[in-house]
């Protein structure tokens, strides 16, 4: 199983428009550590391509979400995609 299906099937299940995860709740869905890297704006990109090679943003985007990093929280704002 891919990394961050649990975070797609988590996505999926939700009924809110837009809802926050910090940190510790996205690696206790994924049952693992997000990189360091997930501290950078750059990695909770929301990449349209479909042959980006991010498979975080493939997870969020394919449940119907785009994700944005609140900077300096550790936490991340999800929103439906329009």
């Amino acid at each position: 199983m891919p990394k961050y299906d649990p975070l797609h099937d988590h996505l999926c299940a939700q009924t809110l428009r837009e809802f926050v995860l910090s940190f510790e709740e996205i690696e206790e869905i994924i049952g693992g550590r997000l990189p360091a890297s997930a501290a950078r704006p750059q990695w909770w990109e929301n990449a349209t391509a479909p042959n980006t090679s991010h498979v975080q943003c493939k997870a969020w985007r394919a449940a119907g979400y785009n994700a944005f990093l609140v900077i300096g929280s550790g936490k991340v704002r999800f929103e439906r995609s329009p």
